[in-house]
């Protein structure tokens, strides 16, 4: 991945989205110059891509690398590049060398990150009862913000993950159109890693049929509530991005999600752009797992959600460690921890300075690709924060007051319950409570002066 300085990217290179659909061929050349140069020298040439689309293009075939706004140049949008290489090209040392080019503002690695980020997934077994399955919804006051804000249809919930199964019974109709970015091919592997299904044409529809993990997600947030509690989102619309392919490892028989960085990237910008208000990212990087001095995943294209005003949720991770995750770290970004039934954190979850709050993350109950789960990790309880998010947000446009990222955030972080023992440090300001933000979101809105027109506004009776 390579990103130009401000001003010098060509304005002819294809994004992804129109190579992948056959509408333009990826480019040979860069620069003409230094770059073009050391690729020719180090990988024998490069199949040359933009990694995102401009917004205002994403329906103009052929087309989607022009007109770029203000805030796709300032974010880099427009100035990330995807370079293809021939296997066994020495990458570190083109990298290393394309890094020292005055008009490169970046390059590393188009690094994979590997998910389920979940500890556990079974089966649901068919002896639990509706008082279990309710057991991690009570701990966020899950049916209380549920009946005190039922979720408006027009915000968008973008659930960026390994993608869904459209037609399962709990998502009747739930899910709006969505998108695959996924561009992973057998090459990109070791020896032993087996892509699972058709990996050999291009296909924009996100549908998952081997890892489950956007599934589990998605019933969490928006569930109709058929065979297990409805989810906390309500009546707000799903977005699926499926980002992450599937694959299995040798020896193992469960199948993972893999997703290259820029996948993942191109995924992200495409929910935004796609209207989506709230996004849930169950993934994440450790910092530790990073080459020394290379930037940081996902940074370019948090920025440019936040600045479009969206709000991100992040897993924490699944180590059990104090240490830092990418992107749930990034400033701006909600980072949630899990806590079990009884209200403790778990175990298996990342805690630091940077996560906000946690919420349920043991044993919850929600959609497999076929039939239920009970899933365990982060991965699942960040999505319990996500919905209470698209419910701020509804009840923000019901009551016609603007919250933005940073309001959630303090909403969310303030009213959520505090940890009884005052050493539980690491896992955020407390547990998820879902009707309380809502409450305090009126109390808000109630509390605030009128509007400035209000207030200038002229007697008539004067007149």
């Amino acid at each position: 991945m390579l990103k130009l300085r401000l001003g010098e990217a060509p304005g002819d290179i294809p994004s992804q989205v129109d190579v992948r659909r056959s509408a333009a061929p990826p480019a040979t050349s860069l620069d003409g110059g230094a770059i073009d140069r050391l690729i020719r020298h180090y990988a024998n040439g490069a199949r040359i891509t933009r990694v995102h689309s401009a917004a205002a293009s994403l329906g103009n075939m052929g087309k989607a690398h022009q007109k770029f706004d203000e805030h796709e140049e300032l974010c880099g949008m427009s100035r990330m590049f995807r370079l293809d290489m021939d296997r066994g090209s020495p990458i570190e040392r083109l990298v290393a060398s394309l890094s020292e080019v005055p008009i490169v503002e970046s390059a590393c690695p188009n690094y994979v990150t590997q998910t389920p980020f979940q500890t556990a997934v079974a089966n649901l077994p068919r002896s639990i009862s509706e008082e279990e399955a309710w057991e991690t919804r009570d701990l966020v006051f899950a049916s209380e913000a549920m009946a005190y804000e039922p979720g408006d249809p027009t915000v968008i919930v973008g659930i960026v993950d390994s993608g869904v199964a459209p037609h399962h019974p709990e998502m009747s109709r739930r899910f709006r159109s969505g998108f695959d970015s996924v561009q992973l091919g057998a090459r990109d592997f070791a020896t032993g890693v087996t892509l699972l299904g058709d990996i050999a044409t291009a296909d924009t529809k996100p549908i998952d049929k081997f890892v489950g993990h956007g599934m589990g997600c998605s019933g969490i947030i928006g569930a109709i509530g058929n065979g297990m509690p409805p989810g906390l989102a309500g009546e707000c619309s799903l977005l699926p991005i499926r980002v992450l392919g599937a694959a299995k490892f040798p020896g193992k028989t469960e199948a993972v999600g893999l997703g290259a960085v820029s996948d993942i990237d191109m995924g992200m910008k495409m929910a935004v752009d796609l209207g989506a208000k709230v996004l849930n990212m169950s993934f994440g990087t450790a910092d530790s797992s990073l080459e020394p001095g290379m930037p940081k995943p996902h940074g370019d294209v948090v920025q440019y959600a936040l600045s479009r005003g969206c709000v991100l949720v992040a897993a924490s991770g699944n180590s059990g460690k104090e240490e830092i995750y990418w992107p749930a770290a990034y400033d701006g970004v909600i980072a949630v921890g899990a806590v079990a039934a009884d209200g403790k954190p778990t175990p298996f979850s990342t805690r630091g300075s940077h996560v906000a709050l946690s919420a349920s993350g043991a044993r919850v109950v929600t959609c497999a690709l076929e039939g239920y789960q009970l899933a365990t990790g982060t991965s699942f309880a960040a999505p319990f924060v996500t919905a209470a998010a698209a419910l701020l947000v509804s009840r923000g446009q019901r009551r016609s007051y603007a919250l933005g990222s940073e309001d959630v955030r303090r909403l969310l972080t303030d009213t959520a319950t505090p940890w009884p023992n005052k050493e539980t440090v690491g896992y955020g300001s407390g547990i998820l409570n879902a009707v309380a933000a809502l409450a305090a979101l009126d109390r808000e809105v109630d509390s605030s002066p009128p509007a400035e027109a209000e207030l200038d506004a002229p007697d008539i009776a004067d007149n």
